[in-house]
């Protein structure tokens, strides 16, 4: 590759340019998936033209960053988004250390640390060295001959300055319109444009060199072919120990599950003996389970790496062992997912009813793996399946879209006359925007209740932004913004005060929450 050096330094001065254009006093839009995909493109070519081919393993990697590319453009609910930007990234950094060698499904539990440490570091430091090394061995081989006349093109300079200052004067004089044209040009040459302009090539520059930096890794640091090789984790822990501490922790919970299914089989019933309500129910050590299954998952893993299974009759009772408490923390995670049923049978739907749901059901589905992965030998992909139910956990926030179904499942409570909640629906993102504008324009709601929703939507028309740059355009925001135009003038009779409470035409005051 360092002979295309020229070839790589014209690249980052492209991805210079084309990250300044792209997000220079612009919000994060549709502006990030270009870059992304000239980064690729760009990265790819200097790579295809140096002979390094990506792996197709690898290529399995382009489709989650894609994805949640696109994730980042169609969604504006806050957890989404950031798992999005999360995602997009941490793959593009598996690219990075896999492009040659293809084997990131075996990384094991060191290798995700040690490569992002070495990625970073290769980001920081590999553009400069390289094209220092590019440019000594291009004078070593007497290539430099051709080398930019530096001195010359200053002397000319120098020269034509006062000559051209001369002549403008006077052309400007003679002609009013010329003379405008000449002011507006220096116009934008004050103090404060300059200090602007060279922070902008600084930080363009800093950026085009720090991706730099990561196609240098892929080129030159994403051989792991010998991922797949025994990691050599030392066994430090016995059978014995090991079986007395996962039997111990399995019959613990074995009775914990024995008083569990009582309420399975009771419901209401034995809910309220206990002298609880559905509410206090679903609330009271919901965290404590989910803390309960993390730790166990942990517990599995560690020893699973860390302890020794000399026979083939020691690795069958580890696994009969690991299976019994997995069978018991399902259970636990099923209490734990009935307590979060029960809060949205009494609440309806929220982030924070709706995110431990989903994270629920991938970390069972999570544990499951684990256990087949541990009966079969295959311990190698622990770390693999931990990365698929993480994202897997984040593309069912995509494709559920919170905000928007909270928005639904609410407004139906409230036409089977449940409790209606403006405030929490003023404080979603513009995914439940379209919902709303529906259930406003389409539904026969309760007179207070279609003001109480329109004192909502008045709340998003006041900070839903025109998306007036192409760059920054979200199809949320853009959606939203079509979804309010249809109310038309029917909110005329709302007021706002002070951009956060809305004052309806029946005189009652509602609060807006969250900026969009």
């Amino acid at each position: 590759m360092s002979k295309n050096y020229k070839y790589f330094l014209v690249a980052l001065l492209v991805l210079a340019w084309v990250f300044d254009f792209l997000f220079w006093e612009s919000a994060i839009g549709v502006n990030l998936i270009i870059f992304v995909q000239a980064v690729l493109l760009i990265g790819g070519y200097l790579l295809l033209k140096a002979n390094i081919p990506l792996n197709r393993q690898s290529v399995w990697v382009l489709l989650p960053i894609a994805f949640f590319s696109i994730a980042t453009l169609i969604r504006q609910e806050p957890l989404t988004l950031f798992l999005s930007y999360l995602f997009v990234f941490l793959f593009l950094a598996i690219l990075a250390n896999t492009w040659v060698g293809g084997k990131w499904v075996f990384y094991g539990w060191g290798d995700y640390p040690k490569k992002i440490f070495t990625l970073v570091g290769s980001m920081a430091l590999r553009s400069g060295k390289f094209i220092r090394a590019a440019q000594k061995a291009s004078k070593d081989n007497g290539e430099d001959n051709q080398k930019i006349p530096i001195k010359p093109i200053l002397r000319g300079v120098v020269i034509a300055l006062p000559i051209l200052f001369l002549f403008g004067f006077l052309l400007a004089s003679a002609d009013l319109v010329f003379a405008q044209k000449i002011e507006n040009f220096f116009s934008a040459f004050s103090a404060d444009q300059i200090r602007e302009s060279i922070w902008r090539i600084i930080l363009s520059i800093f950026v085009a060199y720090l991706v730099g930096g990561a196609i240098l890794h892929a080129a030159y640091a994403s051989d792991d072919s010998n991922a797949d090789a025994n990691h050599g984790e030392k066994k430090i822990l016995g059978f014995i120990e090991t079986s007395i501490v996962l039997g111990s922790v399995g019959f613990l919970f074995l009775s914990f599950v024995v008083v569990q299914f009582q309420y399975f089989f009771g419901g209401e019933t034995n809910i309220g003996v206990q002298g609880y309500t559905y509410s206090q129910y679903a609330r009271r050590g919901f965290n404590e389970l989910i803390g309960v299954a993390f730790f166990s998952l942990v517990l599995i893993l560690s020893f699973s790496s860390f302890a020794q299974k000399e026979t083939v009759k020691q690795k069958y009772y580890f696994s009969g062992l690991s299976l019994f408490i997995v069978a018991q923390v399902l259970i636990i995670l099923a209490s734990a997912y009935q307590r979060i049923v029960l809060g949205i049978q009494w609440h309806g739907y929220s982030r924070l009813r709706l995110y431990p749901q989903i994270f629920l059901v991938w970390l069972g589905l999570l544990l499951i793996a684990v256990i087949v992965l541990e009966f079969y030998e295959h311990q190698k992909f622990f770390v693999f399946a931990i990365l698929v139910a993480s994202t897997g956990f984040a593309t069912s926030l995509v494709v559920f879209n919170v905000d928007a179904a909270t928005a639904k499942h609410n407004m139906l409570r409230v036409a089977e006359g449940r409790h209606f909640n403006p405030m929490h629906l003023a404080s979603l993102s513009t995914d439940a925007v379209p919902v709303l504008v529906e259930e406003y324009l389409n539904t026969e709601l309760p007179e207070d209740v279609h003001e109480e929703l329109g004192a909502t939507l008045f709340c998003y028309i006041n900070r839903v932004r025109e998306i007036e740059d192409w760059r920054s355009f979200n199809l949320s925001r853009w959606r939203a913004n079509e979804a309010l135009d249809e109310l038309g003038n029917s909110l005329d009779g709302y007021n706002i005060n002070r951009r956060w409470r809305v004052r309806t035409p029946s005189g009652e005051y509602f609060f807006c929450y969250g900026e969009y």
